[in-house]
């Protein structure tokens, strides 16, 4: 019986410790949040994702859009096709590539993505004030986009320096105490 609890115990602090794991639990922290901000018939988070890719690039091939969003090019290619039926985009062939197809936002689309917009904020403030104050949100944020990037963030480092300088000047007061 023992046995099972410390072997229970081992499990959860490998997932606690699990970089892949905490991220996969963010990211349903994150469509939850969404999915109560938005409610049940709201844009979903591709949805959002996919209107303000094309309002940022007009015109876009997919294959464009597929970098702007991080979205597979099959599922892209489904979504764009259901906005498409729903009046929210609109599909033409590229003028300058026959082959390729260009994404526009409809009339209906530009209304939705602005109306979305606020929702959108206020579902990324929710996740955002479990991060903690404005200095640590901008790190985060920094941090996700390195990571994304590949890069690492400049702010990172500052912190991590200023961490390290912290600890020695703390351990210094500690050696001096005793």
């Amino acid at each position: 019986m023992a046995k099972a609890k410390s072997e229970e115990k081992a499990g959860v602090a490998a997932l606690e410790s699990s970089v892949s794991h905490l991220l996969h639990r963010a990211v349903q922290l994150a469509d939850d949040l969404h999915a109560e901000t938005f409610g049940a018939g709201g844009l979903t988070q591709r949805q959002f994702a996919l209107l303000a890719a094309v309002e940022a690039k007009e015109g876009a091939a997919q294959s464009e859009l597929v970098q702007l969003t991080g979205i597979d090019r099959s599922t892209l290619a489904e979504l764009t096709s259901r906005m498409i039926v729903k009046g929210l985009l609109v599909r033409e062939r590229s003028e300058t590539d026959g082959r390729a197809n260009a994404v526009h936002l409809s009339e209906a689309g530009r209304e939705a993505l602005a109306e979305a917009r606020a929702r959108m904020s206020a579902a990324d403030e929710r996740l955002l004030k479990r991060v903690g104050g404005r200095g640590r949100r901008a790190a985060f944020l920094e941090m996700l986009t390195g990571l994304l990037s590949g890069e690492r963030p400049a702010k990172a480092e500052k912190v991590e320096k200023a961490e390290k300088k912290r600890d020695k000047a703390a351990k210094k007061k500690t050696k001096k105490a005793a």
